[in-house]
């Protein structure tokens, strides 16, 4: 390998930890676990077994299909997308109703793609994507907050398991304007206790106060939580 050749991969490497850090940074600035090293750190591997895979076809290639080597080019780069996944999964956390961290996962994917894109050169492309990222990141924010969206809320209800007692629940959910999306009903025989737990869609800001409000004072209900 020559010097001029040298230098050339450690531009692709270099391009591509600065690439991804830049989107790590974003997510540094805002919190998020996975920042600025992580991000840098996944788009400069990624480029590195990119590289890495392209050389082992460049010395090995002559010897693919009659010789006992045969290299795929693309192999690895293609494991390196299978194994982000367990680094986005790991940035993904679930808080009761909530889930957090999908979009440091997507970030996370997209550094892997960097990393590829520079490993092979394609340095305008790996360019234009973290623009577009950024922009997303940055910028489309504020219009997601703007767009009216569809809120869950998930409502748990313990009471004695009386005649009327499930009517008069899911009478209290109309009335307040939420949408059952899904229900889980358990009961104690022994204790006469019943739980309900209900994924609802809120209709309104607000409502899931007056739904509270509405469900404890239903005669027979002994908790009632909201999230």
């Amino acid at each position: 390998m020559g010097p001029e050749l040298s230098i050339h991969l450690l531009a692709r490497l270099l391009l591509a930890s600065f690439l991804g850090g830049l989107i790590g940074l974003e997510r540094e600035i805002h919190g998020r676990p996975a920042g600025f090293r992580t991000h840098l750190l996944v788009s400069l591997g990624a480029c590195l077994f990119t590289i890495t895979s392209l050389e082992m076809y460049r010395v090995f290639g002559n010897f693919s299909g009659n010789g006992p080597v045969g290299v795929d080019p693309g192999r690895i780069a293609a494991q390196v997308v299978t194994g982000i996944g367990f680094l986005g999964a790991g940035a993904i956390i679930r808080e009761r109703a909530s889930i957090r961290g999908l979009t440091t996962a997507a970030c996370l994917w997209v550094a892997a793609a960097l990393g590829i894109a520079c490993g092979i050169g394609l340095f305008w492309l790996a360019i234009s994507v973290t623009l577009v990222a950024l922009v997303n990141l940055l910028l489309l924010k504020e219009v997601e907050r703007r767009l009216t969206r569809d809120t869950y809320v998930l409502v748990k209800v313990w009471g004695e398991d009386k005649g009327d007692f499930l009517a008069r629940v899911y009478d209290i959910l109309s009335d307040t304007g939420m949408d059952n999306v899904d229900a889980k009903l358990q009961k104690d025989l022994e204790k006469g206790v019943i739980s309900i737990e209900l994924q609802v869609k809120q209709a309104k800001k607000g409502s899931s106060v007056e739904l509270l409000a509405r469900l404890s004072a239903v005669d027979g209900v002994k908790r009632v939580s909201v999230d």
